[in-house]
């Protein structure tokens, strides 16, 4: 048994490394470690590194050459996560956590699956809702239903991040430029669904697709003031209806349910960016909770399939063909929104 925590390497020491995953990794210590922060602001990694008493740069090339990195926590724009995966697999890494979404595109999605393939290294994807406790818990009672479901629901109500934010740490980030207001053009309200359903919806996708396996068709879409989205997809005799709103208000409201003639599933998360244990999971009659969370989960089944405790759990060609499921949904409601934008 390794008795020495692994070393966990960061690509990208943004919002999310700050206010979930270095307080997730504090609490498991004994497990892992981190060792090498990255960030391209100087300031910021060397802000971050010094919380975790690690070693900072502003080089991801320097955080793949350190031996002390056993693990990379891949958290940064999803445009380089393919290339970033490649290069963790070739400098020799014995595992990878990769920041949803996997890929932005297909071709991306299945160069990281071919990379997995042929390399051997796990990678967990970042969707911490998948290894909920609970959820997993519960399977045996949720699962039955996935062939008998006729109505999903996914509803994402929430304050802005930043008070969620303030709530887990003291955010380093350089100086924000205020954003300018965006126009409401049919093009920019289809591009605003569509970055939804890729950062937020997909928190949601490996419960939507356990109910919704295929998508035929998106019989409504549209985005919701200030940032938000409204979608409903069908398939095989079942209804999607997917709905979030950014910001709300407190209480925040993220529940996935799903309704059959004889039973149903409701699964109240709590927030994100807390260590606030598990979501509740109720199922017929019958509820679970647990005091880890799906973050704490995830990382700790990294740990276990890099030190030979456990099999991947959700294999990438899962993580890719959920990215796929996601692709497509957002594809399709632009697709409806610019549609529906032409004079009849």
């Amino acid at each position: 048994m390794n008795h020495h925590p692994l070393g966990v390497g960061i690509i990208g020491a943004g919002p999310v490394t700050q206010a979930i995953h270095l307080p997730t990794l504090a609490t498991l210590a004994d497990r892992l470690r981190v060792v090498h922060v990255m960030d391209v602001d100087a300031t910021v990694a060397a802000a971050v590194a010094d919380r975790a008493a690690a070693r900072a740069t502003t080089a991801p090339e320097e955080i793949l050459a350190d031996p002390a990195v056993d693990v990379v926590a891949i958290c940064s724009p999803h445009q380089f996560h393919a290339e970033q995966i490649a290069a963790a697999t070739t400098a020799g890494k014995r595992g990878i956590l990769c920041e949803k979404p996997l890929a932005t595109t297909v071709d991306e999605a299945q160069r990281i699956a071919d990379i997995s393939t042929t390399s051997g290294v796990p990678i967990v994807v970042g969707a911490m809702h998948a290894y909920d406790p609970a959820w997993v818990a519960a399977r045996p009672q949720w699962q039955p239903l996935t062939v008998r479901a006729r109505l999903v629901r996914s509803t994402i109500f929430i304050p802005p991040n930043d008070e969620f934010i303030d709530l887990a740490t003291d955010l380093v980030a350089p100086p924000a430029t205020p954003p300018r207001p965006a126009e409401r053009t049919t093009q920019i309200m289809a591009q605003q669904v569509r970055g939804g359903v890729l950062g937020l919806a997909t928190h949601a996708i490996p419960q939507i697709r356990q109910f919704l396996p295929t998508i035929e068709q998106v019989t409504a879409a549209r985005s919701l003031r200030p940032f938000g989205y409204q979608l409903v997809a069908t398939g095989d005799g079942r209804t999607a209806e997917l709905l979030a709103l950014m910001p709300g208000r407190w209480s925040p409201d993220w529940t996935f349910e799903a309704w059959s003639a004889d039973g149903n599933v409701r699964v109240e998360y709590p927030p994100s960016y807390v260590l606030a244990g598990s979501a509740t999971v109720t199922a017929n009659g019958r509820s679970w909770h647990y005091p880890t969370n799906g973050y704490q989960a995830e990382w700790i089944h990294l740990a276990d399939v890099v030190e030979g405790r456990a099999e991947l759990a959700i294999p990438v060609h899962t993580a890719v063909d959920e990215l796929m499921f996601a692709l497509d949904l957002a594809d399709r409601a632009v697709e409806l929104i610019l549609e529906d934008a032409w004079p009849r």
